[in-house]
């Protein structure tokens, strides 16, 4: 079985809660949803038209932090508008509160998520185009964090050789996020300095209904670390996991269910 790698960096992020209205919330990481169009974009397809073909039926995904990062609240000055007529500022502006994600240090620092993927179902043509393209970095539109002006970059193509087994009864240490209904136990890290592991859990989209349909159909709960830190946790034995090996490596990973 094989599943592929690639990072995707950037020096600042948004990945808007969908709940949200008048503050701007932002996920830690990017929903299944949002890394589907980050995939689509690579494809150089158009707007809504690949539900279906990266939907979790096709394509399995995973992700990992992989860099420590905090989240802080600007204020924009928007536009108000309230009809056709507004946006050259007739009614104003609205101070709105938008989070963003980033770095511990701006300036020095940037976000790498690290993406996971497994083909199930999607043909084999698209699913070798969007290979070749990743290890080309031949994306056909520009990538973002969420956020249009947010860019991105892509990196560190990697094949893996992958075992699907069932969770083992004692604590694991797994280098991805990981579905919170599969966990039993989890036990903070430290870092050797006095600083432990932060582990956030979030509900965030994972599929559409269909093509041009964006109404959910699922949803995943994740449990991940923002400390760019593996996470050390005791699964259900039903819970299917991932070992991947590259080079003598190993790796223990989740994918999104």
């Amino acid at each position: 079985m094989e599943v592929i790698s690639f990072d995707i960096s950037g020096k600042i992020a948004h990945f808007r809660k969908y709940y949200t209205n008048n503050t701007a919330l932002s996920f830690s990481i990017p929903p299944r949803t949002t890394v589907m169009g980050m995939l689509a974009a690579i494809c150089g397809l158009p707007k809504d038209s690949y539900y279906e073909l990266f939907s979790s039926r096709n394509i399995d995904i995973g992700i990992a932090l992989h860099t420590r990062t905090k989240k802080t609240i600007h204020r924009l000055n928007l536009l108000s508008i309230k009809g056709p007529n507004d946006f050259r500022g007739g009614k104003g502006r609205i101070q709105t509160p938008f989070e963003i994600v980033t770095g511990e240090d701006i300036k020095k620092s940037a976000i790498t998520y690290r993406i996971f993927l497994r083909p199930l179902k999607i043909p084999d043509k698209d699913y070798m185009r969007l290979k070749d393209l990743l290890q080309t970095k031949g994306n056909n539109f520009a990538l973002t964090l969420g956020a249009a002006s947010f860019n991105a970059s892509l990196s560190n193509y990697q094949e893996y050789e992958a075992v699907e087994r069932n969770a083992l009864p004692y604590f694991e240490y797994f280098d991805s996020a990981i579905n919170s209904e599969d966990v039993e136990e989890i036990e903070l890290l430290s870092d050797g300095i006095g600083r432990f592991s932060i582990v956030e859990e979030e509900l965030m989209p994972a599929d559409f209904v269909a093509n041009y349909n964006r109404e959910l159909l699922k949803m995943n709960r994740m449990l991940f670390s923002v400390s760019a830190s593996q996470l050390k946790a005791r699964l259900k034995e039903s819970a299917t996991v991932i070992e991947l090996m590259k080079e003598g490596k190993r790796k223990l990973i989740q994918f999104m269910k």
